[in-house]
């Protein structure tokens, strides 16, 4: 059972985040009432940058204890949303996330590339964040990186 203070890490979100959010939000609040339906869960989600599975939804809305009404507060909104982000990402999630970018199937991808996806895709890093990222990463004569070995060095850096 997690104690007070990681129960707090796990519901506090960024300031940036929280804005996100609200705009996401509010495009499904339709009638204004602070309030989304619990079917629009999974889509206003993704909007804002995450991909829970069906089961995690159900977690969610379990533990969130929502109203019988099946409608969910943007507070409680809020909390799934950072719940969502601090879960524990495997080192094979990540692999199959860059495999989606593997062309040649080989095990590699572009340094370009890997810089396009960390700038524009889910919770985007910036550009400096990028250079030290890709600065850590084996790149090779061709510009490619051998991202299972970078995976594997992010993961034993944790």
């Amino acid at each position: 059972m997690a104690n007070v203070a990681d129960r707090a890490k796990e519901t506090t979100l960024s300031e940036e985040m929280i804005v996100e959010c609200r705009e996401n939000f509010a495009l499904f609040d339709k009638d204004g009432d602070g309030k989304i339906n619990e079917s629009e869960l999974a889509i206003v989600m993704c909007a804002v940058g995450l991909s829970p599975t069906g089961a995690e939804l159900q977690e969610l809305l379990r533990s969130s204890r929502v109203s019988n009404d099946r409608l969910i507060e943007f507070n409680t909104f809020c909390r799934m949303v950072a719940i969502q982000q601090n879960r524990v990402v495997s080192e094979s999630d990540i692999l199959d996330a860059f495999r989606v970018f593997d062309k040649k199937k080989d095990g590699t991808i572009s340094s370009a590339e890997m810089r396009h996806v960390l700038t524009t895709v889910g919770e985007k890093l910036t550009e400096d964040e990028v250079d030290e990222m890709l600065r850590e990463a084996d790149i090779d004569a061709s510009g490619m990186i051998n991202y299972i070995e970078f995976v594997r060095m992010l993961m034993s850096s944790k």
